[in-house]
Parts: C-alpha cells; structure tokens; sequence
C-alpha cells in the first residue's frame, strides 16, 4: 500500500507510513495536518486528502483481486501464472482485462459456436498452416451447423471472441482511442428547434478531439445527450485500427488468412470499440467529473471562507414584488427577534409605509448592518433601504441567497423554527450569512449552493466525499464557538459528527455554557479520542484560561505554562506579547512528540490568540443607472461581484438578473492556466462590457485592470 501511495504521490516514504498509521488511530485530516506535523513531515490537508484517496483505491484494486482470484478457483482455473499476474496487476483496467477470458457469457455467439464443437477448426483456422479451410469446415458440419459456411461463421465467432480477449490488442486500441479518438454529436432531428435544445445549439453538429475537450464541454455534450436532444458517438480511424489489429494476428497468405481477416473486422466492429469507446468516453467523463470537482471544491472554499461581519445586530430581508420582502431582525447571536412583512414594491407600491416600518425596526433593535438577498426585487429593495433616514450608520449589504430556499424547507431549519413558515426561515438565512457565512451555509446541501459547473452531472458520491473534506477543512481552520455553534456546524468539529454535535448541543441546552474545554468531556459518549481530535478546534470565548480560547491544542498547554514560568509571567502576560515571546528559544521546548514545527504554530498563535483567518465584511454598491440587460452598453466599465469560477472564465453579477462572462482569455492579457489566480469568489472587480447577445441573454466582460 505504501508504494502505491508514493508512487502516485511523489511523498515521502515516511510521511506516507506515518500518516496511514495516524488514519488508522481514527485520526481526522485536519487533526493530522494542523497538530501531528512531526509525525508527517508538515504534510497538508491536500496531501493528507490525497493518502487517503489512494489508499482506498488501493483497498478496492485488493479486494476486486481476492474476488477474482476466488472465483477462477471455484471455476478450477486458477494456476500459478494467471495468479501471478493478478497479484502483481497495479490497476483496476489491467485486472479486469485478465479476468475477462473467464467471464463467459452463456449467450455469446463464441460460446454457442463451442457448445457446437466448431473450436478445434476455430484452432486450425488460427495455426494458419490449412490452406483447403471449407472442405476442412465439412467435418464439423452435425447437429445445429448445418452447413460449411455456418461451421466457418461459428469459428471466425470463436476467433473473434480470442481477438478481443488479447490485452496487448485491447491496450493498443486503447493507445489509438486515447491519442486520435473524436467525439461527434449529431442533433435528434425531431428535437432541434424544441426550447430545451436552444442551450445546446452549438453542439448539434459537433466534432473534436476526446483527450483535448475541455471538462465542461464534455459535461454539456453528455448532458444533451442524456436529455435525448443529440447522440454521441466516439470514432476512430477504423481502417489503421484493423491494420494495427492484423499485424499482430495475420502471418500468411492462404485461406486462413481470409477467414482471420473477417473475424478481426467483426471482433473490432462488435466487441473491441464498442466496449473499449465507451471505456475511454467513461476515462473522459472521470477527468471531467475531477475537473468540475475541483473547481466546485475551489468555489466552495472561497464561499464557506467569505466575509464574516461578525457579531452585529442585522435585519435580513428576503426582497419580492407581490409577495412582499420578508424582513427579520437578528441579534448579535443570530436569534430571531421579530419578522414582518412589508409591500413597497408593485402591485402594492407602499414605500412610504414600508421605509417607516424598516426605520422604527432598526431604531427597535438597534440594527448595525442590513443583508438584502440578490434575488427577484434585490435591486428595487436595495434601492428603497437607501432612501430610509437612519438615526445611527447603518450599513446594507447584498447577500447572495443561492440555497436560501433549500435550507427554509429542510429538517434543520424546521427545528431551529417550528413555529415559522419557509419565508420567515429564509430571511433569518439571508441575515445570518452576513453575519457569519460558514455558520449558516454548512446547513445546506452543499451541492444546493450553486457556484460550479454542472455539479449535477458529475459522479456524486465523488462529489459528496471531496465537498464534506472542503466543509471539514472550512470548519475546522476558522474553529467554532461551542457555546453558539449549531448542531450543523458542531457536526463537522474534527472527530465530533452528528451523533456527538447533537449531545454537545443538548448538554449547553440543559447545562448552560461550557466554561473551559476540560468541561467538554462531560458530554456523553465524547471519549478521549473524540476530545483529542476536536478540542483544539472548539473555543470558549471569556474562559478562564485564555488558551481555551485559542488553536493551542489542551495536550500543549503544559509547553505553554512552562514558557510563561520561564519568563516569570502568567500565561495571560504571556499571550499577545510580542515581544516577550521573540525571547523563547523553541528548542528548549522540543519533546519526543512536539518539534520546532508544532512550537511555531503554538508561538504564531499567542502572538494573535483566536485571530479569524477571514477578511472582513466590506459594503459593495453596483452601479444604480443599470436595471436589466437592456442598460448594457458596449465599452461600459462597471462594479460586480465574482460569483462563480469555472475552468472557462469566472461569472459577475453586476447588479442585474442575468451575470456576465469574463472568458479566461479576457481575465489577462496574458495566458492563463488558473482562474483562481486572478480572481476569487465574492470578489470586488471592475469589469468592461464587451458584448450583449439580449434574445440569449449572454453578457461577454473583460477584467479591467
């Protein structure tokens, strides 16, 4: 297993044991890569993610190797070779290609022509040293084969079948398909002018390279294809395929030849690229699945790491024209404290009534800051808040509302508030999400929030397992208040889970606040190995030792005691001293299990205890004179807001309904390999118009520098 991981990863022997060791202890990722660096040689969450991965895949290519191996010994096929050869197979594409000649079929055209006795002239025809094969054929001509011609047919089936079992004929097709191999799509005529196609319309009748597509066109030409508007087929140069294929087989010029020559053509046309085309769009399908993967993970970050304003008293509205904009006022904690609903907008138009109404709440509850949700009536909403005459500064903010609904109708949002409607919960949302955007969105499907590209299309196990890595990862390097935390964001505390998040959450409910981390182990059921993997990630604001508080992990605390005794100062002297911690000479400190790695971190983090990775919330304001698409302009230069990165460009919203494209050849005028290394989510950017298509809705931009 471990030659396997390096192999693939290029990391150290060590750091590769070690870390599997740790994984088998029941030790989380985050755990690993933030407080046993010594152990792994300062390995990432990446890396560590990485490890694992593998060592599954390795797990799994074992497990498929016993399967196999103890079906062919039931078949009583097993020698010493064929299981050599499975023992050592590095991959799961190689051990189902020496699996394959033992996994019959009773129905194959091969296997009937066996049942009839026609193998032993299937082997003469292949020695090739025959020259007279229809008179030959007669022999066998009984029972079901009637004929000379039916004898030869049931043998080049027998052939055909040996042909596509030959793994160095399957790899050097797979060689062609991997190299040459197009893509072409041809639309369904009865289907090409149905609404449904109209997004699809570039690949009625397209054609292109398969190794060089790029993941989300891939992803497109498959989602059409699903939807039945266009068929695909994958092709190759069919005559250089079959020359490869009868170099390999055909050493003669007689009459077997021809018979040979006939039963490639029919193993290549019905069971080698039949099988093997589908095998390379489905590599295809795997590398853009990764592809659209990663970027989603990328986004996902970025969201889960925006902004937070931080504990201030927000009213959160959910803007709408005739149903009226859901507003609710939310204290510093998040808890709702009132929610109304007003109408300033068509059919109703009580603006007036409405701009009192959001001034006597915000004087009520002492409001600090307004989040509007981005959907329909944002703008007319935004607008109308400005108007109102506050007593105090008030700043108002666009909130993107992306699984707002998903999150009002879920379980979790029923139990946080029974006594609400969808609405209500909705506009608490919207209004949290300023307040702190990973507290609330980890209560959401992360596959519901929106920002990737065709995130529904890809594998979604694949899916599930990276973006709950991306929340873990979130969670954890921010850390969590465990006296506010919900149980959604408890769930994904390292070594905690839901089980453990819900008796945390019931213990505060009839307990009151936890007031130092050595009271977290009075939780039921939260042994030692979950209070070693999650306490350091759990923070006590106001305890009574400061390191509570902060990344210092309890099993240092001592380390730090020492160092405060040292400098004949208490531990709070210690903590935000600058300079009275320049003064510690770490490998005073090293121990068997804690090294100059982990005293870095430990000093980086008195230096500034508790210091929250996120930027702060800033106020953005879009450019008020543009409403709808019909304001665009050619040559306008515009604010927006990044809100979603894929492999082909990033989207803005630039204060209208529909987001603008700022293609990867408009983000630089130089090339660009990554977008994330020009722009990020939730960015604040100038964008050029470039072009505006109005009938499809489509808005080219270029960054401006």
């Amino acid at each position: 297993m471990i030659d396997y991981i390096i192999q693939h990863t290029q990391l150290q022997k060590d750091a590769v044991k070690n870390t599997i060791a740790l994984l088998e202890e029941d030790c989380t990722i985050p755990f690993i890569s933030r407080y046993r660096k010594e152990r792994t040689g300062n390995l990432d969450e990446v890396q560590i993610a990485d490890i694992v991965k593998y060592k599954e895949q390795y797990e799994a290519l074992e497990k498929r190797k016993k399967a196999i191996i103890k079906t062919l010994e039931e078949q009583g096929v097993l020698n010493s070779e064929i299981a050599l050869k499975i023992t050592e197979a590095e991959d799961l594409r190689t051990l189902e290609d020496l699996y394959l000649p033992f996994k019959k079929s009773r129905k194959t055209k091969a296997e009937k022509a066996r049942q009839n006795g026609l193998e032993p002239l299937a082997k003469i025809i292949m020695s090739q040293n025959a020259n007279d094969v229809e008179s030959l054929a007669f022999k066998y001509v009984k029972g079901d084969v009637v004929s000379a011609e039916d004898a030869l047919e049931g043998a080049r089936h027998i052939i055909a079948e040996w042909i596509n079992e030959r793994t160095d004929i399957r790899n050097n097709l797979r060689y062609q398909l991997e190299r040459f191999a197009l893509i072409e799509t041809k639309v369904i005529k009865t289907k090409q002018d149905d609404e449904a196609a109209q997004k699809f319309r570039d690949y009625f009748d397209w054609q292109e390279s398969l190794s060089r597509i790029p993941s989300h066109r891939l992803l497109a030409i498959l989602r059409a294809e699903k939807e039945e508007l266009i068929r695909v087929k994958i092709t190759i140069d069919d005559v250089r395929a079959l020359d490869k294929i009868e170099q390999r087989i055909i050493r003669s010029h007689n009459d077997c030849a021809n018979h040979i020559e006939i039963a490639i053509k029919d193993a290549y046309k019905r069971l080698l690229l039949p099988s093997l085309s589908n095998e390379a769009l489905q590599i295809a399908k795997e590398k853009a699945d990764d592809a659209a993967i990663t970027v989603f993970a990328k986004n996902l970050k970025q969201l889960l790491l925006g902004s937070p304003l931080g504990e201030k008293r927000v009213m959160g509205i959910d803007p709408g024209f005739r149903t009226g904009c859901k507003v609710v006022c939310l204290d510093a904690q998040g808890q709702l404290k009132y929610n109304e609903t007003i109408f300033p907008h068509p059919p109703k138009n009580d603006s007036v009534g409405a701009m009192k109404k959001i001034s006597s709440l915000a004087d009520a509850y002492k409001i600090e800051a307004i989040a509007i949700g981005n959907g329909t009536a944002s703008r007319e909403t935004e607008a109308l808040i400005r108007k109102v005459h506050f007593k105090n500064d008030i700043q108002v903010f666009v909130v993107s509302e992306a699984g707002a609904s998903i999150y009002s109708a879920s379980k979790i949002a029923r139990e946080e508030f029974p006594n609400y409607d969808v609405t209500v919960r909705g506009s608490v949302s919207i209004g949290r999400r300023l307040q702190d955007p990973l507290a609330e969105l980890v209560k959401i499907d992360a596959k519901s929030i929106g920002v990737g590209q065709y995130q529904h299309d890809v594998d979604q196990n694949k899916l599930q397992k990276q973006l709950d890595i991306v929340v873990e990862n979130c969670v954890n390097a921010v850390g969590v208040n465990i006296n506010t935390a919900s149980k959604s964001l408890l769930s994904y505390v390292s070594g905690i889970g839901p089980k453990l998040a819900e008796n945390i959450f019931n213990f505060r409910s009839e307990n009151g606040p936890f007031n130092s981390r050595e009271a977290i182990k009075k939780v039921p059921r939260l042994g030692g190995k979950a209070f070693e993997q999650g306490a350091a990630f759990l923070r006590i604001k106001s305890a009574k030792n400061p390191l509570d508080d902060s990344s210092v992990h309890p099993e240092s605390y001592a380390i730090v005691e020492q160092m405060a005794k040292d400098l004949g100062k208490s531990v709070h002297e210690l903590i935000g001293n600058k300079m009275l911690l320049q003064r510690i000479n770490l490998k005073n400190y090293c121990t068997d299990t804690v090294g100059v790695l982990t005293l870095k971190d430990i000093i980086q983090e008195l230096e500034k205890p508790g210091l929250d990775i996120r930027e702060q919330a800033k106020v953005f304001t879009f450019n008020q004179n543009i409403k709808t698409i019909e304001d665009l302009r050619e040559g306008q230069l515009l604010p927006g807001i990044v809100n979603n990165i894929t492999n082909f460009g990033c989207f803005v919203d630039v204060g209208i309904k529909e987001s603008g494209l700022i293609h990867v050849s408009n983000l630089s005028d130089s090339f660009v390999k990554d977008v994330n290394e020009h722009v990020h989510l939730h960015q604040q950017v100038i964008v050029k118009v470039l072009d505006v298509d109005i009938p499809r809705k489509r808005i080219q931009l270029k960054l401006h520098k």
